[in-house]
């Protein structure tokens, strides 16, 4: 950490000057992300992301093949193979900042998870911090609702927060409840990013809003739903001392009593899509099925 506060001290005159031509490294930890990993790299390239890197911590499905693939087109600029199973994402993000910083001359840094795409309203995420002084802009995540019968870039059915949650017999942790911010930052001053890219550490730290969205895939039907909620709890069983998953073991309690399956429909709010689309629970917006279609269907 002191050798971070050096640096950002010797870089504090160009700190918080805008800059014109911004080089865009994004970062990904992935596992098992073969659904979306494609799409993603995709979408950003076509977004002003210029380069990634990418850990992969222990994937066993069709992840490096994907991978490699955009390594051998030159979009992908490193590879780091995490073996470890006590998922230490912050320290693992933290070096994949550090290398975009150090080896491949970011000017800013994206440190995005597989089911999360940046969608700026320009066009381009280099429009949007081309201009700014902030160092780092803090963006809205949109829930996208699941539409089994499309395909994933065809979805057009985005969820937001519900007040009444619980009177109206949604899950406590279902897709209608506050979505946290995620970050993007410059490579100079950083000095930590916090447990999921919500925040992060700078020296000096100027934040402003963006128009910046994030539309988050994080549900992708009730199979997905299901396996992904299982596995997690296993994980958190292996480990019982683990911190958080508070989610997870709430799932997982459910699994074994045989109610995982009925409380997906309270997760998606399944019987209730009309009265939430009223409250503007579920709102319908075309901005990233429109940009998908017009720049990266191949």
């Amino acid at each position: 950490m002191l050798r971070k506060i050096l640096n950002a001290i010797a870089a504090l005159p160009a700190t918080l000057r805008p800059t014109t031509a911004p080089r865009i490294i994004m970062t990904l930890l992935v596992k098992n992300e073969e659904q979306l990993l494609d799409m993603n790299l995709r979408f950003h390239k076509a977004m002003g992301v210029d380069g990634f890197i990418i850990t992969d911590n222990n994937s066993t499905d069709g992840t490096r093949a994907i991978i490699d693939r955009y390594v051998r087109r030159g979009w992908v600029l490193a590879v780091i193979d995490e073996p470890g199973r006590d998922y230490r994402q912050r320290r693992w993000v933290d070096r994949m900042v550090m290398m975009a910083k150090e080896r491949f001359a970011a000017d800013w840094i994206i440190n995005a998870d597989a089911d999360e795409f940046w969608y700026a309203p320009s066009g381009s995420l280099k429009n949007e911090v081309a201009d700014t002084r902030a160092n780092v802009l803090r963006c809205e995540v949109v829930g996208m609702l699941p539409q089994e019968n499309k395909p994933l870039c065809e979805w057009n059915e985005t969820t937001h927060e519900v007040e009444r949650r619980a009177e109206m017999g949604l899950s406590p942790y279902g897709i209608y409840g506050p979505h946290p911010h995620k970050v993007m930052h410059r490579a100079d001053g950083y000095l930590q990013i916090s447990m999921g890219n919500h925040k992060v550490k700078m020296l000096p730290k100027i934040q402003k809003d963006s128009d910046v969205k994030v539309y988050h895939f994080n549900l992708r039907g009730k199979d997905a739903f299901i396996r992904k909620m299982i596995n997690g709890g296993r994980e958190l069983e292996r480990n019982p001392g683990k911190h958080g998953g508070r989610h997870w073991r709430y799932f997982y309690a459910l699994y074994k009593e045989g109610r995982l399956e009925a409380e997906y429909d309270r997760v998606v709010g399944t019987h209730l899509h009309d009265a939430l689309r009223a409250c503007g629970g579920i709102r319908t917006d075309n901005r990233f099925r429109d940009f998908w279609a017009e720049h990266c269907a191949e």
